[in-house]
């Protein structure tokens, strides 16, 4: 009933540019928080970037001032801009929701797909 789609990755040389995009559908009341969370190769998953509904927002140290996250659309998608790519951030980049699916129900934990992210020269 809910879903995650990421869009936007691809191959790009270091200190180039990409935008990820992540739109969740389908039944949700409403959506506390949007992170991205990323996992190189050989790496444990780390989170990236959070934004809630509110507009507050925090980023990792390792990219700080090079990303940034969007607010929470009204059509429940967020983007992350990332800016000066190293080859350190390759990696498959995963968007997670905080949803409330109706007005009765706890909220829950949704996962995208992932979409990759290669910086290389």
């Amino acid at each position: 009933q809910v879903q995650l789609v990421e869009s936007g990755g691809g191959l790009v040389q270091p200190g180039g540019s990409l935008r990820l995009a992540c739109a969740a559908s389908g039944s949700i009341y409403s959506i506390n928080a949007m992170t991205w969370y990323r996992q190189a190769p050989g790496q444990e998953r780390e989170l990236v970037a959070t934004v809630t509904n509110g507009g507050s927002t925090n980023y990792a140290d390792s990219v700080k001032g090079r990303f940034t996250i969007s607010g929470i659309s009204a059509k429940n998608t967020v983007y992350l801009q990332m800016n000066n790519l190293k080859p350190e951030d390759t990696a498959v980049y995963y968007c997670n929701a905080n949803i409330k699916r109706t007005a009765l129900t706890l909220n829950a934990s949704y996962w995208g797909q992932g979409a990759q992210v290669t910086v290389s020269s």
